[in-house]
């Protein structure tokens, strides 16, 4: 059976790694050999090129899509898989650990990818913006190929294996966002910390947030899925987003509420100033920044407050 006879498009993407890289080994080892009775010496053969393992894995993955979606996925073998795409049941193992995974061959590097976005992020991005950034590499992963992620979503809801798989799958992103939130929080946290003040919950808000980032995500998707694959699902992901960070967006980038226990500036106010009376005579100037506020507003902010006084 040819990639082209098959019902279902292969994924765009490499995903749940292999163990080992698909090139026969040569009963020899590593080295060269010499064939009896021949005076050239013959090479072992070279592991494929990346592109060639993309190829060997989309069939492997389009071949299990097909027999789940018409065999059944308790019916199906590994052996029939390998037979559907014209390899042995070796090299299926080489690139996925047991039937469940062929048709999930992309998560793993799809967390690479969000683990990427968040090392790169800009230090004065908000840590909140940057999970979003990073899921988004989830979403482009499903949007690349919607005619496979719509037929794999079927199946998921009829088969528990699958779908447990999937869950797992998702835990995995939501465990690393949640790390990051973290982090980034007690960063904040050490600049605003006041005596014994310990502040909100950090291990809960991060834990929440991040929640509420993958719980978006999956909304907007189990909607995308459930109409076909159809709509602009990148716009729909950047209003439900939107919420998010308005919920909990200024607890991240703060990490703390000020002194009179109102939130830090928003997004559109870096920075808030305001007077409190200390004696019939005086009064203290009380400045508020955001921690990505540029330094000339912070000062120009505090001039302007000070010649209105």
């Amino acid at each position: 059976m040819t990639g082209a006879d098959r019902a279902f498009p292969p994924h765009a993407d490499p995903g749940w790694g292999g163990l080992l890289e698909p090139g026969e080994p040569s009963a020899g080892g590593g080295g060269p050999c010499t064939v009896p009775h021949m005076s050239q010496t013959v090479k072992p053969a070279r592991p494929q090129v990346p592109n060639q393992r993309l190829k060997m894995r989309r069939e492997l993955a389009a071949a299990a899509m097909e027999l789940f979606a018409t065999k059944g996925y308790e019916e199906t073998t590994v052996d029939e898989i390998a037979a559907a795409a014209g390899v042995a049941r070796r090299t299926f193992f080489r690139h996925f650990r047991s039937k469940e995974e062929a048709i999930f061959p992309d998560h793993d590097d799809t967390l690479e990818r969000a683990r990427a976005v968040l090392d790169a992020a800009p230090p004065h991005e908000n840590p909140l913006d940057t999970v979003c950034r990073g899921i988004k590499e989830v979403m482009k992963m499903y949007a690349a190929s919607p005619a496979v992620s719509v037929e794999r979503y079927k199946l998921t809801r009829k088969v528990p294996t699958l779908r447990e798989r999937e869950i797992a799958s998702v835990a995995r992103y939501e465990r690393l966002f949640t790390r990051y939130l973290l982090g980034h929080f007690d960063e904040a946290a050490l600049s605003h910390r006041d005596g014994d003040d310990a502040g909100p919950d950090e291990p809960l808000l991060a834990e929440v947030a991040a929640s509420a980032v993958v719980t978006a995500h999956n909304h907007v998707l189990r909607r995308w899925l459930r109409a076909g694959g159809q709509g602009d699902v990148e716009a729909q992901l950047d209003r439900a987003f939107a919420t998010v960070r308005r919920t909990f967006g200024t607890g991240f980038v703060a990490g703390r509420a000020t002194a009179g226990g109102g939130p830090f500036p928003a997004a559109g106010n870096a920075v808030e100033v305001e007077r409190a009376a200390v004696s019939d005579t005086g009064e203290v100037l009380v400045a508020v920044a955001r921690t990505d506020a540029p330094l000339e507003r912070v000062m120009r902010t505090l001039e302007e407050a000070l010649r209105k006084g």
